[in-house]
């Protein structure tokens, strides 16, 4: 088997096409004419991302299906060495499910990681992932053990060591990023050296390289910590929005619940007024576990009234009701841990030629929530974006990662917009997403890197305090820059 294999540049279908991989359209404004669509770029060398906003020319784009051994290490070197001795950027991809192409170097050498191996260590209650492996080969080989994932990303697409390497948080409570999780790794710096990392050892290496966005190196494995698979039964809870915090912090400090979640309501008259909090605690019987389910018919079901309320304000209020009062009596039976995390990012897929999904995620302390419901409440309807859904979820403070983003406890909201393919969409959307991301940090609070990049330099450098030294440590470890993305590109290298 080659270790590297070359393919057309585009994955095609597949994990991330749920959120319009397969809408191939230029990069940013340019792209467009007013209200009307335009052809897109295409071509082996185009790569683009989830927005379907980031067509960005690559020189190559390689496919890695070997084991992470020695022969997976030595083609990496070979790569690296390639692309510095012709100048050329360097970055690794999985899923590609950001969404402003920071994982894409520009006319460099683009790697995709799709070598899923996964190893069980039950007596140290860790898993090693190789470098590509997805949170579907995770659930799939610790599923049938007992074991579940510690910490993983809300659907099972994406790359074990592209959530750690974007700093990627889930629902389980009452824990911080998936990075917090991670025992150790080995990677392949800039120069070519293999390092073993961890909390202990080459700490600020593993610190820059959680949520680092691969500019640090090239992960090979991870080893990371598991819990127990068990049943789960939930309970669902309605209020007013501004009792949610005080709730939801309530929920967190209770030790019997270990995973939950918040909703609010999205029509524009009474936006974001009532919220929704549901907790899981483990049941009384947990023998005889089932083996992780999928997407089930309330999946299903619930994905075709989300798009239908596209517009729709009345379809809205009958999506509250059916999450608030009709779904708690028909999807409210028990679970286990690994089936609730068992879903595809796929099952709310969009087919819609002329429009594509756009995530944000804010995170901001409990104290300061008021606030942040009424920056949303002025800032969002004031636009003519269709706001479809948001997910709030608990993250611990993370005292490791560089690029912090919760350097307190905070809550995560996952906001999911339906954007035209259109000049003055994008535009709005850069408009309303500078409004949020101002208020937002005035809050003390951060927004999440791997989204649209519609913040202004000065936005990012407020919201992140590591960043400027970051980018220094970055410099001395990788004076060629030969690992870089538009993430760098448009941001990190010019602090």
């Amino acid at each position: 088997m080659k270790t590297f294999s070359r393919r057309a540049a585009l994955l095609g279908t597949g994990a991330a096409a749920g959120w319009g991989l397969s809408r191939w359209l230029g990069p940013d404004l340019p792209v467009y004419d007013g209200t009307a669509r335009v052809a897109a770029p295409s071509g082996d060398n185009m790569l683009n991302d989830a927005s379907g906003l980031s067509a960005t020319p690559v020189h190559k784009h390689l496919i890695v299906r070997e084991d992470a051994g020695e022969a997976l290490v030595a083609a990496v070197r070979r790569e690296l060495d390639e692309a510095r001795a012709a100048g050329r950027p360097f970055n690794v991809g999985a899923a590609r499910h950001s969404m402003g192409g920071q994982a894409i170097p520009r006319d460099g050498t683009a790697v995709t990681f799709d070598n899923g191996a996964v190893e069980i260590d039950s007596a140290s209650g860790t898993y090693r992932a190789h470098a590509g492996a997805r949170w579907s080969q995770v659930i799939a080989a610790l599923d049938p053990a007992g074991w579940s994932p510690k910490v993983m990303q809300s659907n099972h697409d994406f790359g074990v060591a592209a959530t750690y390497s974007v700093n990627a948080h889930g629902w389980p409570v009452p824990f911080g990023p998936m990075g917090s999780t991670v025992r150790s790794l080995r990677m392949v710096l800039p120069d070519g050296d293999l390092v073993t990392c961890s909390p202990s050892e080459n700490t600020s290496l593993f610190n820059m390289a959680m949520g680092g966005y691969g500019l640090i190196g090239v992960i090979v494995d991870l080893d990371v910590e598991m819990v127990k698979n068990t049943r789960l039964s939930p309970s669902f809870e309605v209020m007013e929005a501004g009792k949610f915090a005080g709730a939801f912090r309530r929920a967190i400090e209770d030790p019997e619940v270990t995973m939950a979640y918040g909703r609010l309501n999205v029509e524009r008259e009474t936006f974001f007024r009532n919220a929704l909090l549901v907790t899981y605690r483990e049941t009384a019987d947990q023998a005889e576990l089932s083996a992780a389910a999928g997407s089930g018919w309330m999946s299903h079901a619930a994905s075709r009234l989300y798009r239908a309320q596209l517009g729709n304000e009345t379809l809205k209020s009958f999506r509250w009701w059916n999450e608030t009062r009709l779904a708690p009596v028909l999807g409210s039976g028990e679970a286990t841990r690994n089936s609730l995390i068992n879903e595809p990012v796929v099952t709310l897929d969009d087919r819609n030629p002329d429009r594509t999904d756009i995530l944000h995620e804010y995170f901001v302390g409990f104290e300061a929530f008021d606030g942040f419901l009424e920056a949303c409440r002025e800032v969002i309807p004031a636009s003519y974006q269709e706001f479809l859904n948001v997910t709030l979820r608990y993250v611990a403070q993370d005292d490791q990662s560089t690029l912090a983003f919760a350097t307190g406890p905070r809550i995560a909201a996952v906001m999911s917009f339906s954007q035209e393919l259109t000049q003055r969409a994008e535009a709005d959307m850069a408009r309303m997403t500078r409004e949020l991301i101002d208020r937002v940090v005035a809050l003390g609070g951060a927004y999440y890197l791997p989204y649209r990049p519609h913040a202004t330099l000065e936005q990012l450098a407020a919201a992140y305090a590591g960043a400027g030294s970051f980018a220094q440590a970055k410099r001395e470890l990788d004076p060629q820059l030969v690992l870089r993305n538009n993430l760098w590109d448009s941001y990190l290298g010019r602090l």
